[in-house]
C-alpha cells in the first residue's frame, strides 16, 4: 500500500474528529456562548448539511486542478476555520466556520478517494478505500473521546486548537507524501463526469449508501439511552460501549477491506444480514449483556460494509471520476442526517428509545431491497461477456 494512502487516512482522522467531537463539547459551548443546547446541537446539523451539498460543488469548482494542490488549500481553509472558530466570540461566526468546515472536509473526501483509487490497482481498491474510511473510524474511537476530554478540562477551544493543529500536520504529510499531479491538457471536464450519472446501477449504489448508513446511524445516535434506559447498563459503563463499537467498527473495516474486492455484493449482504440480526436483538434486550454485545456486533457489521460500499459505487461508475467521490460523501452524509431524524421522530412520537432499533431494521431490508436491485441490474449487464467468455 502506497504511503501516501496512509497519509490521505490521517488526514481523514484529523477531520473526523472534528465532525464527530461536538457532541462531547455541547454543554460547555453552550454555557460560553450562551446560547441553548438544542441550538449549540444545530453545529452538528450545519456539519451534516454542509458536506452533503459541499462535495458535488467542491468536486466540480476543482475539477480541473491538481490533486495535490486541491487537498492542501482543503486543508488550508479547514485548519483556518478551526483557528476562527477558536477565537469565536458569538456563535454566529462559529455556525459560519462549521459551514465552512464542512464544505472543505466533503471536498477533501472526494478528492482522497479519487486519489486513493488511482494510487493503486484497480483489485485493491476496497483495502485502499478501507484505510482512508478507517481514518475516521479511529476518529470516532480515539480522537473524539481526546477531544471530549481537552474540552472538558482545558475548554472546548482547546479542541479547536488542537484539531486546526493535527491538520496542519496532516497537510505537511500530503505535501510530502501525495504525488504531485500536474495541470495536463487531458484534465477531465465537467460534461464528462457527470455521463456517469446517467446509469442507474450508479443511483442504485449510492441508494444503499444512504439506506445503510442511515441504519447504523439512526440507532447509534440514541445508544446511550438505549443501554441506560432499555438495558439496564450504569451510565458510566456508556463511554466503554461506545469504544467497544468503535473497536468493532475498526475489526470491521479491515475485515471488508479484505473481503471487498473479491466479493463485494456477499460482503454486503453479509454485512446486512448480520447487523440486522444484531439490532433485533438490540430490539429486545433487557439485560445489559446482551445489549453490549449486540452493539459491538452492530460497529463491526455496519462498517464492514463501508470499503465494500465505495468499491460498487466506483464499479458502476466504470472509472475513478472525481464526482463519483464527491457523491458517495453526499450519500453517507445523506444516511447520517437522515436515520438519527428518523429515529428521534418515533422518540418524539412516544415509542421509546427501543423504537429506533426498529427503524433501522426497516431501513436495512430497504437496503436490502436496492442492493437485490443492483444485483440483478448488475448480473444483466455482464451477462453478454460471461457468454462470451
Amino acid at each position: 500500500m502506497p504511503p501516501a494512502v496512509f497519509v490521505l487516512g490521517l488526514s481523514i482522522f484529523a477531520l473526523g474528529t472534528s465532525e464527530f467531537m461536538i457532541t462531547g463539547l455541547l454543554p460547555g459551548m453552550a454555557a460560553d456562548l450562551n446560547v441553548t443546547i438544542p441550538d449549540a446541537g444545530l453545529l452538528i446539523s450545519a456539519f451534516a448539511i454542509g458536506m452533503v451539498i459541499g462535495a458535488p460543488l467542491l468536486a466540480i469548482g476543482t475539477i480541473r486542478l491538481p490533486r495535490r494542490t486541491t487537498l492542501l488549500g482543503l486543508l488550508a481553509v479547514f485548519s483556518a476555520a478551526h483557528v476562527i472558530g477558536a477565537i469565536a466570540d458569538g456563535y454566529p461566526l462559529l455556525f459560519a466556520t462549521r459551514i465552512i468546515s464542512a464544505i472543505a472536509c466533503a471536498g477533501f473526501w472526494a478528492v482522497a478517494a479519487a486519489t486513493t483509487v488511482n494510487l493503486v490497482p484497480e483489485a485493491r481498491r476496497g483495502q485502499a478505500l478501507a484505510v482512508l474510511v478507517g481514518g475516521l473510524t479511529i476518529a470516532n474511537v480515539v480522537g473524539v473521546p481526546a477531544g471530549t476530554l481537552l474540552g472538558q478540562h482545558a475548554g472546548w477551544r482547546s479542541a479547536f486548537w488542537a484539531v486546526a493543529a493535527l491538520t496542519i500536520i496532516a497537510a505537511l504529510a500530503v505535501l510530502l507524501s501525495v504525488p504531485r499531479t500536474p495541470k495536463e491538457t487531458e484534465a477531465p471536464r465537467i460534461t464528462e463526469e457527470l455521463q456517469v450519472f446517467r446509469r442507474s446501477r450508479l443511483w442504485l449504489a449510492l441508494g444503499v449508501i444512504a439506506l445503510l448508513q442511515a441504519m447504523v446511524f439512526a440507532t447509534f445516535s440514541y445508544l446511550a439511552p438505549v443501554l441506560v434506559s432499555v438495558a439496564g447498563l450504569p451510565e458510566a459503563g456508556v463511554p466503554v460501549v461506545l469504544a467497544l463499537f468503535g473497536g468493532g467498527a475498526v475489526i470491521g473495516i479491515y475485515a471488508g477491506g479484505k473481503l471487498a474486492d473479491k466479493y463485494p455484493f456477499a460482503t454486503l449482504y453479509g454485512s446486512l444480514g448480520i447487523a440486522l440480526a444484531a439490532l433485533v436483538a438490540l430490539a429486545f434486550a433487557t439485560t445489559p449483556a446482551v445489549a453490549v454485545t449486540a452493539v459491538l456486533i452492530l460497529g463491526a457489521a455496519g462498517f464492514a460494509a463501508n470499503p465494500a460500499l465505495n468499491v460498487r459505487a466506483y464499479a458502476a461508475a466504470g472509472g475513478t471520476s472525481t464526482l463519483v467521490g464527491a457523491s458517495t460523501t453526499s450519500a453517507f452524509n445523506v444516511g447520517n442526517t437522515v436515520g438519527p431524524w428518523l429515529g428521534g421522530t418515533t422518540i418524539s412520537a412516544g415509542m421509546g428509545f427501543s423504537s429506533v432499533a426498529w427503524v433501522s431494521v426497516a431501513l436495512g431490508a430497504l437496503a436490502v431491497a436496492a442492493l437485490t436491485a443492483a444485483l440483478r441490474l448488475h448480473k444483466r449487464d455482464t451477462a453478454p461477456d460471461l457468454v462470451a467468455a
